[in-house]
C-alpha cells in the first residue's frame, strides 16, 4: 500500500492494488474481488461482484447499515426490489439505500463502493 502526506502529516492518498485484492465466494453466482482488506477503512469500501445468475439464489437481502453505490462494469440484468424491477446494462449505475430489500439476477460485474465500509454483520438474507 502507497500512502501520500501532505504537509500536515494527513493521508491524502490510499491504493489497493488487485495483486493484493482478495477473492471471496458469497454463493455459487456470487464472486467478489475485495479491495477494501488491505486499506482497512471503515468509513467506504470498494470490491468487484461478479454475478452469474440470481443472487442470492432465494429470497431477498438487505444492507442494515450500508449504502451501495454500483455501477455496472459488464453485462446485464436486473434488481428485483419487492414490488419493482430495475434493468441494467454496462454503463448504469444503481444506488442502493441501506435497509432496502432486493435481489440480483444477471450476468455482470459490478463495481460496488458501500459505505459505510460494508461487513458480513449487517448484511442479512431474507426468506420472503
Amino acid at each position: 500500500m502507497k500512502v501520500i502526506f501532505n504537509d500536515w502529516r494527513k493521508v491524502i492518498y490510499e491504493n489497493s492494488k488487485k495483486k493484493n485484492a482478495q477473492v471471496f465466494k458469497n454463493s455459487d453466482t456470487s464472486q467478489l474481488l475485495e479491495y477494501s482488506i488491505e486499506l482497512n477503512n471503515k468509513d467506504i469500501d470498494f470490491c468487484i461482484n461478479t454475478i452469474s445468475g440470481r443472487y442470492p439464489e432465494k429470497g431477498y437481502c438487505t444492507n442494515k447499515k450500508c449504502k451501495e453505490l454500483c455501477y455496472i462494469l459488464e453485462g446485464t440484468g436486473t434488481i428485483n426490489k419487492q414490488n419493482e424491477r430495475i434493468s441494467f446494462e454496462q454503463g448504469d449505475v444503481i444506488l442502493i439505500d441501506k435497509e432496502e430489500i432486493y435481489y440480483w439476477d444477471g450476468n455482470c460485474k459490478i463495481i460496488m463502493i458501500c459505505t459505510p465500509a460494508w461487513y458480513k454483520e449487517q448484511c442479512e438474507l431474507l426468506d420472503i
